[in-house]
């Protein structure tokens, strides 16, 4: 291992240590609490009130059967603008003509992004903030899956997974959050991590996903820390085994049984099943909800 040159050891004593400040959560800050209800509102309005979700959100990997589920209950929810991006939109376009039909009131978009492009990302936010009129959520669905023995795998693989799962999700997070400190109101940052980074999968293989999805769960526990005091709410969600077309064929049967038997419901999950806790976090009720991990899996990681 190369020594520091003395230059560089000299300049190590003489550095300058970054600190973070956290919002000091009174009524003149970002953080502040909400402004009591007036009384004047009934009770059914007060509950619809609860889980509103304001502004416009884009939706990485939004195309997806699970970010597609995610975009239309936000929709449900009051959303006022939606922007997917995905790295091939062209192909869902037809449902989301149809998602637009549905939320006529809605203004929904569509562009083709490569999460893992630092400038393409920058721009695509930048023209969202202008399409829609604000960033006010982002939810990073994009990510991709790979089951390979770990005395197999290529380096190339490795990075593959990371590159997309977690700097993917930085640099979309970074984009959306550079956006919403210059709006000056904050906003929420929802991370799609899994239960494969709280636990080792069984029986699949799967080193780099599960290393990419741990990666994520410390991501957002330090940019819920470091971007409180803008208002922005950095929190996640840890699915289990979904039942998409990511878990379908054949040469998955014995591994949907294994999983299944392995949980306390017995069977996998549904995307809607997703949304309560996308609708959650997203929504006026979650403006204390910083930092969360929430696990929608069943119960599979209790064994």
């Amino acid at each position: 291992m190369q020594s520091a040159a003395p230059e560089d050891r000299n300049s190590l004593t003489s550095r300058i240590l970054p600190q973070m400040t956290l919002s000091k959560g009174d009524e003149s800050s970002l953080t502040g609490p909400p402004a009591p209800d007036s009384g004047s509102s009934s009770a059914p309005e007060r509950a619809v009130k609860r889980f509103e979700v304001a502004g416009n959100a884009i939706v990485t990997g939004g195309a997806g059967t699970l970010g597609f589920a995610a975009s239309r209950a936000l929709l449900e929810h009051g959303l006022s603008g939606l922007m997917i991006f995905d790295i091939n939109p062209t192909q869902a376009q037809p449902k989301i003509d149809e998602l637009q039909k549905e939320f006529p009131a809605c203004n929904i978009k569509s562009k083709q992004v490569d999460i893992t492009d630092d400038v393409a990302v920058s721009k695509a936010v930048d023209e969202t903030a202008s399409l829609l009129g604000s960033v006010d959520h982002l939810l990073c669905f994009a990510g991709v899956v790979g089951c390979q023995h770990a005395l197999d795998m290529k380096s190339a693989e490795w990075r593959r997974v990371l590159n997309i799962n977690t700097t993917g999700s930085f640099i979309c997070a970074q984009a959306a959050a550079r956006q919403m400190v210059q709006q000056g109101y904050g906003g929420s940052i929802i991370f799609v991590a899994s239960i494969s980074g709280h636990r080792v999968n069984f029986p699949q293989p799967q080193v780099a996903y599960n290393v990419s999805k741990s990666a994520l769960l410390t991501m957002k526990d330090c940019l819920a820390a470091e971007w409180a005091r803008y208002g922005i709410r950095s929190n996640s969600i840890s699915p289990g085994y979904m039942d998409t077309i990511l878990n379908e064929g054949e040469g998955l049967e014995e591994g949907r049984k294994i999983w299944a038997d392995r949980n306390p419901l017995g069977r996998m999950g549904t995307p809607n099943e997703l949304t309560g806790a996308v609708v959650l976090l997203s929504s006026m009720q979650a403006t204390y909800i910083n930092g969360t991990d929430i696990v929608v899996d069943g119960g599979q990681i209790l064994f």
